[in-house]
């Protein structure tokens, strides 16, 4: 199991093989022993988090560092010639484009390896949101309604339609399918939906607010719309291949979500289907194009001001 840690903490592993570690970490003595290499493998990992942003190669890099090697003429030297003959000037300038060379591989290759990793998880992601649609599309087939919260009050928020799901059991509460792979929520590990009967339990508790911000992981969930009335209307299944069901929770501005560094914004809609938008930098107008992802016609995170005012609010956010 030693060798499938640092794809766990990389979110990286099959849904099988990360099931397993995190079985293996329920038993008391696995888990010190687990948990005291996961520790490890972090210290050693945290200087590669100052280096996510994709690197550019200096243009001409490979080239000149190649033509340098094929000009250089250095005698070769075996170990028992380097233990007796000093190194020379231009020995000196052997090893520095040795060096050269192999810092020019790593510039040029760590950023296909940091993009082939960035697409296995997005990858990933997409499969599980399919999931979790299919869940949400059977209990709508079942309840002819997708899960809706309460019009108000504490239990009137976007996120429970997680914990409806597992006290439907559509959706277990630890198999993962809520949780981004490599997000800090997936490297802190142990993560599990409530039931809907647990959070009831909670309300008006000291844990009520915690389990509020996380009961539906990474993502985030339709706030659904209210009628002129402003009575919060139930969330139909409409089929509609436009209308965002769930996308990665927005941050606190409330314009993206702070899930991924790269950019990617992962969407399901009504119809099943799921969709990534990429981002570049700041802006935003591909991921709010037709209709503002996180906020209402009136600028608010709030539920929709008719029925194609398309809304999706973060665990805690209320209607």
């Amino acid at each position: 199991m030693r060798h499938d840690l640092i794809g766990y903490l990389l979110d990286s592993l099959e849904e099988d093989e990360r099931l397993s570690i995190e079985a293996a970490r329920k038993d008391t003595e696995a888990a010190v022993i687990i948990n005291e290499q996961l520790g490890l493998l972090q210290r050693a990992m945290k200087p590669l988090e100052h280096e996510r942003q994709m690197l550019a190669a200096p243009v001409g890099l490979a080239d000149r560092t190649l033509a340098a090697v094929r000009q250089a003429d250095v005698p070769v030297l075996t170990p028992a010639d380097e233990a007796v003959v000093p190194l020379r000037p231009r020995a000196w300038v052997d090893r520095f484009i040795m060096a050269a060379a192999a810092v020019a591989a790593v510039v040029l290759v760590a950023p296909l390896l940091f993009e082939a990793v960035q697409d296995s998880r997005a990858l990933r992601a997409e499969r599980n949101l399919q999931r979790v649609g299919a869940a949400l599309q059977g209990y709508a087939d079942s309840q002819r309604v997708f899960p809706s919260p309460p019009s108000e009050g504490p239990l009137s928020r976007a996120g429970l339609f997680a914990p409806t799901l597992v006290s439907a059991q559509r959706i277990k509460p630890d198999d993962g399918l809520l949780v981004y792979p490599g997000s800090a929520l997936a490297r802190e590990g142990g993560f599990r939906v409530p039931s809907r009967e647990e959070v009831e339990a909670n309300v008006g508790s000291e844990d009520f607010d915690r389990i509020m911000e996380r009961m539906s992981g990474d993502y985030g969930y339709t706030l659904g719309h209210r009628d002129a009335a402003g009575a919060l209307q139930p969330i139909r299944d409409l089929r509609r291949g436009h209308h965002p069901l769930m996308a990665d929770a927005p941050d606190a501005t409330g314009q993206r979500s702070g899930n991924h560094p790269e950019g990617a914004h992962h969407i399901l809609y009504e119809d099943g289907r799921v969709k990534t938008i990429w981002i570049e930098g700041d802006n935003l107008d591909f991921l709010h194009r037709d209709d503002h992802l996180y906020r209402n016609h009136d600028g608010k995170i709030a539920a929709g001001t008719d029925a194609e005012d398309a809304v999706i609010g973060d665990s805690h956010h209320q209607p």
